[in-house]
């Protein structure tokens, strides 16, 4: 049994402890506690009172029986007994009960808070400390209710000690975290921020904190403590370790109230006042001064006190941004942490130079550390320093250095940690789309990427890839020899076969000169990639098929006797069986010509925001540094991807903070409201689908005389509307070809009888329209209910 100690008080709970630790097994330890709870039970319940000794020991039994995991449903009124005892020892167990096992909505809440009361009130400092600790750890509403306005009295009063100072500033922090509405400083905010001058450095630091957290709530009602807290930073980093001797950590002068202070700067913009700024560039510049010296002790402890200053110095210059001298003397303090054995550091350099990196004072500098970043995501052990390796690469990212850290991430991604594959994967896309002047290299890049993590490869990737050739004239021949070449591999990842399909089918003509690549040659390498294939896939390359007959006639009897096969027309799957079918139908009874409008290129796609962007925002986590930033600061004020006349330019670097939807709702990431085609990302058909929307959004126009004239400009929109009916209209026209779509909504709620309607064609124009009824119903409330399609084959 361990020995007692003489001032110890409670033999009875050192044996007890000992008993439990002596227990052979959990059987036994269960029957010594209850054996115990029930001789506890009996002395709360008998005709004895207990004195304040006994209390105390049994409640400390039931404390320590319920840390060990036990339940305790008795004993809460003898340790609210215990707050009214005189004796310190006694008040501080039925405290410590009380914070551990009282409820929040307990009954006894009232009596408790009124013990409080009373310590509070009683002027002894201990006992004041004690009720400001259960404050602060119970936390709960009614407290904060019953105790709000009083403690910034405690805080502020001149005759509180500095000890009862510090343990109200916590217990107010913890109130206001808690209950931010019932902690109104008001009248206190003042006195609460000169805290910063007090003489006590423990007041200071504690104070520090609870006006951190309120600044970043109210930042204009404390922006008075800016002042203060250079003031009080200067006297820090001034003043020799001896000066704050009781204060001073291995060396290092207030370590802890000295990062409280500079986290509390970045709360707000640099200091308007000259002589506030001034000063604490030169605090600033001090730091990193101390920060080059030799160490003045051996001792791991002293190194992390200096470095979390350090640290937090490097925050506040990145924070401000606003002084090119200090922003270049931090990168290349950090790039000497670069290669420090600590793991640690080399973590915090990473992650702060990828903030660097986006000053446009500072990113040439970061530039000259490229080399050893490189080395850092090769060779790093730790698989969460080579992804702040990763994140620092894509930020020092531009013109000049693209081509570089796209080949190293590329190289590092085929043994890269599983976890962070497809952050790369997307970082890889938008760097190589971002700086890609020469669109085959682009090509190159993301064929390669699918080649090398196709299985990490998102939608979003290969539609973008599709969307920029398709846009691009100068790419599309290359980008079909390339896809052609890259599919002859005996194991090519399905993501190639899409994207292969895809291109193959728009652009196959390209290269159908060459008989190694000729029409029947491309056809048989795509279909026999088709049994290997997932549903989606084995769709799309339908798709294709039926877009290699209208490219190269001969291939029509071949593709037809794919299409006719069993395994087609009679597939388990719908959607293959329905394509096969009409694919097949269409081809046999379409003329030449209706099937080249059919199954004519597709038309450019709007210039939108990348979708891969969106995603990698979305993947980032809390601790990681902000896409959005990275993006906003590392603008070169020209187009992405050297600009050019049909680029789907601005679109990675529009960083847009919108949500994206669903690659099923928009096959290429690209959000328009012009009608302009996208084939369903569900089947990933070729197939130009100009009305897959429902139909826009109709605004909440009245009628307008002048709406027709709205039409100059767009294809889409509300022609006119009132209380009872919306008519829109949405067309595509193509040279001297046009489709339009004419839909009524019903915006009462109950369903029109007998609704008809009828289109007239002045002169000669009825002879070059179509028209075709598709729908005629016309239920309550519904949008898009009926839709009529013209068709135009007007002569030039």
């Amino acid at each position: 049994m361990p020995a007692v100690s003489k001032g110890d008080g409670m033999r009875g709970l050192a044996v007890f402890i000992s008993d439990i630790r002596n227990c052979k097994s959990k059987e036994a330890e269960i029957k010594r506690i209850n054996k115990e709870l029930a001789n506890i039970r009996s002395k709360f319940k008998g005709d004895k009172a207990l004195d304040g000794y006994s209390k105390k020991k049994y409640v400390c039994k039931l404390l320590f029986i319920f840390l060990l995991g036990h339940d305790i449903d008795f004993g809460h009124m003898e340790a609210v007994n215990l707050l009214s005892s005189n004796k310190y020892t006694e008040k501080q167990i039925g405290y410590l009960f009380i914070s551990v096992l009282v409820n929040s909505n307990s009954e006894l809440i009232r009596l408790i808070n009124n013990a409080i009361k009373n310590d509070l009130s009683s002027r002894n400092p201990t006992f004041m400390c004690l009720a400001l600790h259960c404050i602060a750890n119970v936390g709960s509403r009614e407290m904060a209710e019953a105790f709000a306005s009083e403690i910034p009295r405690i805080l502020v009063a001149g005759d509180t000690m500095d000890s009862v100072k510090q343990s109200a500033a916590l217990c107010l922090l913890r109130l206001y975290k808690t209950s931010p509405d019932l902690v109104l400083m008001g009248e206190w905010t003042s006195r609460v921020v000169h805290l910063l001058n007090d003489q006590h450095m423990g007041v200071v630091t504690a104070a520090i904190s609870l006006i951190t957290c309120l600044s970043q709530k109210n930042p204009d009602e404390f922006k008075t403590c800016v002042s203060l807290a250079v003031s009080r930073l200067s006297r820090i980093v001034s003043s020799a370790s001896t000066d704050l001797q009781d204060y001073t950590y291995y060396f290092v002068p207030a370590p802890w109230l000295s990062c409280k202070l500079l986290r509390l700067l970045q709360c707000y913009p640099p200091p308007e006042d000259g002589a506030v700024k001034g000063r604490l560039v030169e605090c600033l510049e001090t730091i990193l001064n101390k920060a080059q010296e030799p160490p003045k002790s051996k001792k791991v402890q002293h190194s992390n006190a200096k470095n979390a200053i350090l640290f937090e110095a490097i925050s506040l210059i990145i924070h401000y941004d606003s002084e090119p001298n200090l922003l270049v003397r931090a990168c290349n303090q950090l790039g000497q942490f670069l290669q420090h054995r600590e793991t640690n550091l080399r973590y915090l350099a990473l992650e702060s130079m990828c903030t660097l990196a986006s000053s446009e004072f500072s990113h040439e500098a970061v530039k000259t550390h490229i080399e050893t970043v490189i080395n850092a995501l090769k060779t790093e052990r730790d698989v969460s320093v080579r992804q702040r390796a990763a994140d620092l690469l894509y930020a020092m990212c531009d013109r000049s250095n693209a081509k570089q850290i796209v080949a190293e991430m590329l190289s590092y991604l085929e043994t890269a940690d599983y976890s962070i594959r497809e952050e790369m994967v997307l970082k890889v896309a938008i760097l190589a789309e971002k700086y890609a002047v020469d669109y085959s290299w682009y090509v190159d890049t993301i064929l390669n990427l699918i080649r090398i993590a196709g299985d990490y490869v998102s939608e979003e990737v290969w539609y973008r890839v599709i969307q920029i050739v398709i846009n691009r004239d100068d790419v599309q021949g290359y980008a079909a020899k390339t896809v052609f070449e890259a599919l002859q591999a005996p194991a090519c990842h399905e993501n190639m076969v899409k994207v292969g399909g895809y291109i193959l089918g728009e652009f196959g003509n390209l290269i159908a000169g060459d008989p190694r690549s000729s029409p029947l040659v491309q056809f048989n390498l795509l279909h026999s990639k088709f049994h290997l294939c997932s549903v989606p896939t084995r769709a799309l390359l339908l798709s294709a098929y039926i877009k290699f007959i209208n490219l190269f006639p001969e291939t029509k009897a071949t593709i037809q006797e794919v299409l006719r096969c069993d395994s087609q027309i009679r597939n388990s799957d719908v959607e293959l069986q329905q394509r096969a079918v009409e694919y097949l139908k269409l081809s046999s009874i379409a003329s030449t010509d209706v099937l080249a409008t059919v199954l004519e290129e597709m038309p450019p796609f709007p210039e939108r925001e990348s979708s891969i962007l969106a995603k990698l925002k979305k993947k980032k986590g809390p601790g990681a540094v902000s896409v959005t930033e990275l993006e906003d600061n590392k603008r070169e004020g020209g187009e992405l991807n050297g600009g050019g006349d049909r680029g789907p330019d601005t679109a990675a670097m529009a960083a847009s903070n919108a949500s994206t939807p669903s690659p099923s709702a928009d096959l290429l990431g690209i959000r328009s409201a012009a009608p302009v085609g996208a084939p369903p990302a569900s089947t990933g058909s070729l197939l130009v689908d100009v009305f897959s929307e429902a139909g826009p959004a109709a605004p909440s126009a009245a009628v307008n005389d002048d709406g027709f004239l709205r039409f100059v400009c767009k294809n889409n929109g509300v022609l006119f509307e009132n209380q009872l009916l919306q008519i829109g209209i949405k067309s595509e026209y193509r040279q001297n070809l046009g489709r339009m779509y004419l839909f009524y909504g019903n915006k009462t709620s109950v369903q029109f009888a007998s609704f008809t309607t009828t289109v007239s064609c002045p002169g000669d124009l009825q002879s070059h329209i179509l028209f075709v009824p598709l729908c005629s119903e016309t239920k309550p409330s519904n949008r898009i209910t009926q839709w009529k399609a013209i068709t135009s084959s007007l002569s030039p």
